[in-house]
């Protein structure tokens, strides 16, 4: 798309409503103002959209599945029908199972206990913890941060090389990095991995609340994605994909509802029949709003338009960027460079100052919420860092002199609901906090900055 187009795009498309638009905030330093939600990375607001879909189907709340009442059935065909339209905006391949799970650390852990014995798992560090960490029952091969998009390839290509041929294997990869919001080459390692006899996962969690995820244009065997960072309410998610490992896998939980047949047996024991559909792995009453949520910002997204969004998030990446170019102090973290694309998923860290107690000052000061830490991609951030995992940074006092390394650092993340204004608010709270410091005093307590009351 060209800057015009972009430009174009982005004057008559208005922020999506979120729910808490209108919520103000107290500062410490007197009066109140409108909060700017810029932590969207961790969990974005539910759209308004989503939550009147929800609040409309609120008094026909059912049972879901054998039901013989008209709520049981509607209930039932709400959630068979959210299913479908999931299927539909990953652009899954006619055979692929939708499974509801409750987020996508939940749907990378059931298809880590449905991996086939003897299976190789190969994962970048650089991976949020949710993808990182599931594998490690499995024979899982850690592999070293690259620095440029051809690098990611070259890498699992070695590593695939090398593996036993015979044997089941398995890639994990995100396809929009948590911390640096820069966009991974999802298409290429796909290829690569299937050239080897390899399957693929993609972790959509970032990727997917921006820009669109086909699972058949990309070649992934399987994708996971949270609603909560999906513009929907907390407690959903989605492990979507080939139908063959989750049918043989043993039920990710035991219950009424993966079973299909149960019998006594003459020893005393019982023989259990399971499902061979979703329903396998989705035991007990399921969250039957929580996945009408999600269809719901399914719908939602598509309808705005992907195209429009994603110009509009465009032209907030470069105000953020452009900003904090403009502020020497501010070192932005990257794996691939600045022209890298990206969703708008930024970090960074201030010379002289303890990350912790910047975004306290953001917060207490200006209103606006930010991320500071290791982002739950530990390995990542102070790979980027590089930083010493024993360190602790101290609230109130400058993390780090001039030139030295932090210890943590600073995230900034918006989406479709964001005004102009918060960026802009940020931006602006950033240059003043360098320039002139905090106008107030903050302690640590519990771990965290806060300011002294």
């Amino acid at each position: 798309m060209s800057v015009s187009t972009a430009a174009a795009a982005q004057s008559v498309c208005a922020p999506l409503p979120v729910l808490g638009r209108d919520v103000t905030v107290p500062l410490v330093t007197g009066g109140e103002v409108t909060y700017a939600a810029l932590d969207y990375a961790a969990s974005a607001p539910a759209l308004q959209r989503v939550w009147d879909d929800v609040a409309a189907y609120a008094p026909y709340y059912g049972s879901v599945h054998r039901g013989a009442g008209y709520l049981s059935q509607l209930s039932t065909d709400l959630f068979e029908n959210a299913r479908r339209t999931v299927a539909e905006f990953l652009d899954c391949r006619a055979d692929d199972q939708v499974v509801f799970t409750r987020s996508t650390t939940d749907s990378l852990n059931l298809l880590a206990a449905a991996l086939p014995a003897d299976c190789q798992v190969f994962v970048f560090e650089t991976e949020h913890h949710a993808s990182l960490l599931p594998w490690q029952d499995a024979r899982v091969s850690y592999l070293d941060a690259p620095r440029t998009p051809q690098q990611a390839v070259e890498t699992l290509e070695r590593a695939l090389a090398d593996r036993d041929p015979h044997g089941p294997a398995l890639v994990c990869v995100t396809g929009a990095s948590n911390v640096t919001g820069e966009l991974w080459p999802v298409r290429e390692l796909a290829a690569a991995a299937h050239a080897h006899g390899a399957r693929i996962v993609l972790d959509a969690a970032q990727l997917a609340p921006h820009h669109p995820v086909s699972v058949q244009d990309l070649d992934v065997d399987w994708v996971a994605f949270s609603g909560h960072k999906l513009y929907a309410p907390f407690g959903s998610g989605v492990l979507a994909g080939r139908a063959d490992w989750l049918r043989a896998a043993e039920p990710y939980l035991a219950g009424g509802g993966a079973s299909r047949k149960v019998t006594r047996r003459a020893d005393g024991g019982v023989d259990v029949e399971w499902h061979e559909s979703a329903a396998r792995h989705e035991a007990g009453s399921p969250n039957v709003i929580g996945a009408y949520a999600v269809a719901s910002a399914c719908k939602a997204l598509t309808e705005a338009g992907f195209d429009t969004l994603v110009a509009r998030e465009r032209h907030l990446i470069d105000t953020v960027r452009a900003g904090l170019a403009e502020v020497p102090e501010v070192r932005v973290l990257s794996l691939f460079g600045d022209d890298a694309p990206r969703v708008g998923v930024i970090s960074f860290v201030v010379d002289g100052w303890n990350s912790s107690h910047f975004a306290a000052a953001l917060s207490a000061e200006y209103g606006i919420g930010v991320r500071d830490g290791l982002f739950c991609a530990h390995p990542l951030v102070r790979t980027l860092l590089g930083s010493d995992p024993q360190s602790q940074g101290e609230c109130g006092a400058p993390e780090a002199a001039s030139g030295e390394k932090s210890l943590n650092a600073i995230r900034v993340s918006f989406g479709a609901g964001t005004p102009d204004e918060h960026v802009e608010r940020f931006v602006k709270a950033v240059k003043e906090l360098v320039r002139h410091g905090a106008k107030w005093q903050y302690r640590t307590e519990e771990g965290r900055c806060v300011p002294v009351v």
